[in-house]
């Protein structure tokens, strides 16, 4: 109920979310200002950091992290200081208007409901503001250089983060106005993160597996699994689950909820996305009495 109530409170205050959604390394970050120039949007989220007008104002960026696995946590706010520090700042700010950058539609979706904020009003996908040439040159670029980009200057990032940065850019960027165009001068950081140095962390799909049958077995012993499919892209994890239930359990409730238990213990403890899991009741056993005989 109070979860429901913040999100309201936002929602009378009449602010709108926006959403950047495009894989890892296709230049979001980069990006992000043309949207907030077009709709004259007041706060950006991007890994970790709450940002207003190239400045910092709270949060920890997920840049700074030592593995993957701690960058994709930071970026959805799991540690409760980190998510509470942005709260405090948001509840104090008057805006209308802000963009959540992200990697997937459900990424963005999760840390806006984390962050309290109501339902995305838009959602912009990278491929609308960027050219495939463009794309592909950026991402190019993250994986032989490992270099990714903060919105905001160098002198913002060198405060709490030296160690880094490693470069600046300085962007141009024209508006079309009456009587003439508008010119603006945008400073952006390059960084090379801890977790670009020394390689990524992953999780082996034998690993999940793992996690997947602990989570199903802790849920209800007397669901089965009998074949699960993993399939990993560059937005998270897609997981086919195909279960063996005894004759007789109710499906709508208890599996649904099984569902969701999985995604959350699993994003929640290890940090990794899940943008699906799709659960097929395979085969249906007869239920045994204590004796050992079908009943």
């Amino acid at each position: 109920m109070a979860k429901l109530l913040e999100r309201l409170f936002f929602r009378l205050k009449g602010v709108r979310v926006y959403a950047l959604v495009g894989k890892s390394g296709t230049g979001k970050s980069f990006r992000a200002q043309l949207l907030v120039e077009k709709y004259g949007i007041d706060l950006m989220i991007d890994d970790g950091l709450l940002i207003k007008d190239q400045k910092i104002l709270a949060g920890r960026s997920a840049k700074r992290e030592k593995n993957y696995l701690a960058a994709v946590k930071t970026a959805l706010f799991n540690d409760r200081k980190h998510r509470r520090e942005v709260l405090t700042i948001l509840e104090q700010m008057k805006f209308k208007k802000v963009l959540i950058i992200g990697t997937s539609e459900r990424m963005v979706i999760k840390i806006g409901q984390v962050l309290r904020l109501p339902p995305i009003h838009k959602t912009i996908l990278i491929e609308e503001i960027a050219t495939s040439e463009e794309i592909n040159t950026a991402i190019h670029y993250r994986n032989t250089q490992g270099r990714h980009v903060i919105p905001v200057p160098s002198i913002e990032v060198k405060r709490t983060y030296p160690r880094i940065v490693a470069d600046s850019l300085r962007i141009l960027l024209q508006r079309g106005l009456r009587g003439g165009r508008k010119k603006s001068m945008f400073e952006k950081t390059v960084v090379r993160p801890e977790f670009s140095r020394k390689g990524e962390v992953s999780i082996s799909k034998a690993a999940l597996s793992q996690m997947i049958l602990h989570c199903v077995d802790e849920y209800a012993q007397e669901i089965g699994i009998k074949r699960l499919v993993i399939h990993k892209d560059r937005t998270g994890y897609h997981i086919d689950l195909f279960l063996d239930v005894p004759f007789g359990i109710q499906l709508a409730g208890p599996v649904h909820e099984m569902q969701r238990y999985i995604v959350e213990s699993i994003e929640r403890y290890t940090g990794i996305i899940i943008d699906e899991l799709n659960v097929t009741i395979d085969s249906l056993r007869t239920a045994q009495s204590p004796t050992g005989k079908r009943v």
